[in-house]
């Protein structure tokens, strides 16, 4: 199996910059889909970014222009460098990265990672 680790949560002041990271280990053959997703306090999961293995990124628009993705293949780890932060930010932050995984012959994965909480507040 494909195990995710996210860092990089935190409380910070309205205006101000975090910058999360999730890192997949296992016997991973390759990765197509990373993304990341937001669970404000009472709502469902939705997803903020996402970035396929060709570089191309989608953003939810309440993001745009804040957040941005990035990837790093050689770590098998991906970034949300998330600027100019809003109290409605808040929440729990999950990443989701899709590939392939070597259990005998290549198998498909999709996996979560256990969530990093990041509060926005004065």
């Amino acid at each position: 199996q494909v195990q995710l680790v996210e860092s990089g949560g935190g409380l910070v002041q309205p205006g101000e910059s975090l910058r999360l990271s999730c890192a997949a280990s296992g016997r991973i053959l390759s990765i197509n889909d990373m993304g990341w997703y937001h669970q404000a306090p009472g709502k469902e999961r939705e997803l903020v970014a996402q970035i396929t293995s060709g570089g191309s990124t989608n953003y939810a628009d309440a993001v745009k222009g804040r957040f941005t993705i990035s990837r790093d293949d050689a770590k098998n780890t991906v970034y949300l460098e998330m600027n100019s932060l809003k109290p409605e930010d808040t929440g729990v932050y999950y990443c989701n990265v899709e590939g392939y995984y070597k259990r005998g012959s290549a198998r498909p994965f999709a996996s979560w990672g256990q969530g990093t909480q990041v509060t926005v507040s004065s």
